[in-house]
């Protein structure tokens, strides 16, 4: 049994990798939901490559802080002994299976325990209605982001997905403001 999830200190590894063979410059990386806790990942390796980083719902150490403590004894005791636990969800009516290892890797990926040492600019989109992330974790990411430029917007009628047409035009709407930002600051622009 595989976990949907893979692992965060993989996908980091991988978003690095893209980044040393397929980009030039400072790149702006968007993350949704785990993605959010892989690209903060990403940063960390690569800081001077990154211009700003957009979090959906962002999770960092959501293994840790949101899923494991949420299980039982009983199904602790059950991913380790057999490696995996299987927990509903509204998105796959079989439940997601969850391994062990996921759960071990994110413990070597823990970033919330202390100030996040990346300055750049940060954007954190999340809805007030997600079943899946609190909101409060976007608000605990940005108090421990070292960065000073910081905004974390807050969707009252959004979901854990954000992909109604209005958070989709937000979510755009930050994009452009980046871009723009990145434009004016770049050589021979002013």
């Amino acid at each position: 049994m595989t976990s949907p999830w893979g692992r965060s200190g993989r996908w980091a590894d991988d978003a690095v990798a893209v980044l040393d063979a397929l980009t030039e410059g400072r790149q702006i990386i968007i993350g949704s939901s785990m993605g959010g806790w892989v690209i903060l990942l990403a940063a960390l390796a690569r800081p001077e490559r990154i211009h700003a980083l957009v979090g959906v719902a962002a999770a960092p150490d959501f293994t840790e802080d949101l899923v494991w403590p949420r299980l039982t004894l009983e199904q602790q005791e059950e991913c380790r002994r057999t490696g995996s636990v299987t927990l509903p969800s509204k998105y796959d009516p079989g439940g997601y299976p969850y391994q062990y290892g996921l759960f071990q890797d994110g413990r070597r990926h823990l970033v919330m325990r202390d100030e996040i040492p990346l300055l750049c600019p940060v954007r954190l989109l999340h809805g007030m209605l997600d079943d899946g992330v609190p909101w409060q974790t976007s608000l605990r990411l940005a108090e421990r982001l070292a960065s000073r430029d910081v905004v974390v917007t807050l969707i009252k009628e959004g979901d854990h997905r954000l992909s109604k047409e209005g958070d989709l035009a937000r979510l755009a709407a930050v994009l452009d403001e980046l871009l723009c930002r990145d434009k004016r600051n770049s050589p021979g622009s002013q």
